[in-house]
């Protein structure tokens, strides 16, 4: 949306933490000796913390306006305006609040093993020039939250979501409203390949980060044929070579390497191998929304069977990283849509049929912990509470057959 314990089959390694994919390469257990894998058949089952460390308004409106952003569409905009050492003191308030190791408890209790943590290139401080406006301190608060997890046993994924320039148009997930996404030339690729080695570094040498397996090099680039390919051709095959040279220099046994995750060809902007001479431990990100899916009669049959039937594996291992029970907006208001006790059984399993697809693969992270839109279909924590997420996975129903 962040020491001390060690793991099983820790490499021996003197001071430098492991890396792996949960479950699969390496078990975890957490401070206390529990295995959040052991029962799950190796599947990731995990939540987005969304507006943690990058701050979406739509997700949190009373949030946003209680740290005096209201009106500003991104962090960039609300630093812009407040002015940088009142927007320290205000974002370092809502990252000790948002998510707090209360959540990372209620997580656990609710049978989650994974966390996957959106970031922005802008917790380097040093990458951020004189024209850019970001919040200042997030480091701190970020190791702890890993920290929290690692003890807790969750797996980490690591994500660069908010990358130099934007990589995505007016969105606020990249931390800046920018009409013209810049990210596709070398100067920003170098920016953010600056980001991965450093955080790469961080994440083999400081135990807050030992479960983090996982650093996923760019969230929803552009679909765009000639950033993609650019994207694809320079981008990537570069994260590689720089994450791995890090970890060659600290001499981190290869079978502890962090798992690079791109998106999928599914995502549409290209096979992300097409350039990659080494796959090695390489991962991908799948995102699942329905709610933008046109092609999908919407329909409650239809909208289990289709989910049923879903085939997310246009590369391998992929994790479908963002995905909800948010519907298109034509029916959102809709009596029998709507995100309250009535229809609970139906969004009940309709994530049951979401869960059984994904879980075909690596598994899965919902989009998001939290959020103050009082709608179940985008926060996990109150889905369930109001019995839509069972607490217990081994109570989902069988609605595939």
């Amino acid at each position: 949306m962040a020491i001390l314990s060690r793991f099983c089959m820790l490499s021996a390694l003197a001071g430098l933490a492991s890396a792996w994919l949960a479950g699969d390469n390496k078990e975890i257990t957490s401070k206390d000796n529990k295995n959040l894998f052991s029962s799950v058949n190796n599947k990731v089952r995990g939540v987005n913390l969304g507006s943690q460390f990058i701050f979406e308004p739509w997700l949190g409106e009373s949030a946003w306006s209680d740290m005096g952003c209201s009106g500003r569409a991104s962090e960039f905009d609300c630093v812009s305006s407040m002015g940088q050492k009142a927007a320290n003191e205000s974002f370092a308030k809502h990252w000790g609040s948002w998510i707090t190791q209360d959540d990372i408890s209620e997580m656990v209790s609710y049978g989650l093993n994974t966390i996957r943590v959106p970031v922005g290139y802008w917790l380097r401080e040093d990458l951020v020039d004189s024209s850019e406006h970001f919040p200042q301190g997030g480091l701190e608060y970020v190791q702890k939250l890993c920290g929290w997890a690692s003890d807790a046993g969750l797996y980490i994924i690591m994500d660069l979501h908010g990358a130099p320039e934007a990589q995505t148009p007016n969105n606020a997930f990249t931390g800046q409203n920018n009409p013209n996404p810049g990210f596709y030339q070398e100067d920003q690729y170098e920016r953010a390949l600056k980001f991965l080695e450093w955080m790469a570094e961080m994440i083999h040498r400081q135990d807050e980060f030992r479960n983090v397996g996982m650093l996923e090099v760019l969230n929803e680039p552009m679909q765009d044929n000639d950033k993609a390919s650019s994207m694809r051709e320079n981008y990537y095959p570069k994260a590689f070579e720089r994450i791995r040279a890090v970890e060659t220099k600290l001499s981190v046994d290869k079978k502890d390497y962090l798992h690079i995750q791109m998106m999928d060809k599914l995502w549409g902007s290209g096979d992300p191998t097409e350039h990659l001479d080494d796959q090695y431990y390489a991962a991908y990100d799948d995102h699942r929304y329905y709610k933008w899916d046109k092609s999908v009669e919407t329909t409650h049959d239809n909208y289990i069977s289709t989910s049923c039937k879903d085939k997310r594996d246009s590369n391998s291992p992929t994790i479908v990283g963002e995905w909800s029970l948010a519907v298109p907006k034509s029916m959102d208001k809709a009596s029998d849509w709507q995100p309250n006790s009535s229809n609970a059984d139906f969004y009940r399993k309709w994530f049951a049929a979401q869960v059984h697809s994904y879980e075909q693969g690596q598994g899965w992270v919902f989009w998001t912990w939290k959020s103050q839109l009082n709608d179940y279909r985008w926060s996990y924590q109150d889905a369930v509470k109001a019995g839509v997420i069972p607490k217990d996975f081994n109570s989902l129903e069988d609605v595939c057959g």
